[in-house]
């Protein structure tokens, strides 16, 4: 159907600003990707983008256009799915954003055994710390921690008994002495993981009615998670992580989980997408599937 192609190509300029980012999330090159938005401004008689040598923006009409062709796409990606609803195979391609840490020791091997089981679905994984603007950006769905800052997205659970964990190593235990209270975190180096330039250097407990939050601080801060438990297991210090991240490092004994009596702050993990109404039956096997496995991981906190 070249004339819904048309309009995806549109949605996913629009989104991500630049057309041959579309057009490579659409598998077109760049040339056919111009051509068929020419055409769609030929047929539309405006212009729908502004376009410089660095910049692709939406013109006015883009913008009024826009709203009115994302809608116009969720009823036809309905009706498709209606259509193939009888269909025993689940084909299609799902863009998925996940956290570095949670994505490449937990997440991707569990994805094998996905396609294994759905060999016609592609998946498109971005793993990294860097927050997605999945409005913007060329992503169906997006693992996060937390709820989205953005109203209008859809959350879908996860893991959402998931906590944070604080740990370290054997080794800098035996160097450096056992906290026994997370006040004392301030006698302890402890690693800092940064999002979108912000340091998570306030960490909060609880027991009962009692709520101690700590300004920790520490000589190493890392814009990746992966890198941050891998310091922790290197013995350079204590960690306040996922629980699903240290996981399996809590089961071998490679970290210790330190302050067991207290509560530690909630991790809820989450499928983002755009909309309920984008999620098509390939996007919804993923989710449940994802469910399944993340219902075997014991949390902790």
């Amino acid at each position: 159907m070249k004339a819904l192609s048309d309009l995806q190509l549109f949605v996913r300029a629009a989104q991500s600003s630049s057309l041959s980012e579309a057009a490579r999330t659409l598998d077109m090159s760049p040339a056919t990707a111009s051509a068929a938005i020419k055409r769609l401004e030929a047929e539309l008689g405006a212009p729908l983008f502004v376009r410089s040598t660095r910049h692709l923006r939406l013109s006015p009409e883009g913008e009024l256009f826009l709203d009115d062709c994302r809608a116009g796409l969720e009823i036809l990606e309905q009706a498709r799915d209606r259509l193939s609803a009888g269909h025993q195979t689940v084909c299609g391609t799902v863009s998925l954003s996940m956290p570095s840490d949670l994505g490449r020791n937990v997440v991707l091997p569990w994805l094998h055994e996905f396609q294994r089981r759905h060999p016609q679905i592609l998946l498109r994984l971005q793993v990294s710390d860097r927050l997605t603007d999945i409005m913007r950006s060329a992503v169906d769905l997006a693992l996060r921690y937390g709820d989205p800052p953005d109203s209008t997205l859809v959350s879908l659970a996860v893991c959402p008994d998931n906590r944070r964990v604080l740990c370290a190593s054997p080794d800098y235990l035996a160097r450096h002495g056992t906290p026994l209270s997370p006040r004392e975190l301030v006698r302890h180096n402890c690693l800092c993981f940064m999002l979108s330039e912000r340091i998570h250097d306030h960490w909060t407990f609880m027991r009962g009615a009692e709520i101690v939050e700590v300004d920790v601080r520490g000589r190493f801060q890392c814009d990746d998670g992966d890198a941050v438990r891998r310091l922790a297991l290197a013995g350079e210090g204590v960690v306040y992580k996922s629980g699903l991240d240290v996981a399996a490092d809590l089961r071998s004994g490679a970290l210790v989980r330190l302050c067991p009596d207290w509560q530690t702050e909630a991790a809820p993990l989450n499928l983002i997408c755009p909309g309920r109404r984008h999620l098509r039956p390939a996007m919804r096997l993923l989710h449940s599937f994802l469910v399944d496995r993340f219902s075997t991981v014991p949390v902790s906190g």
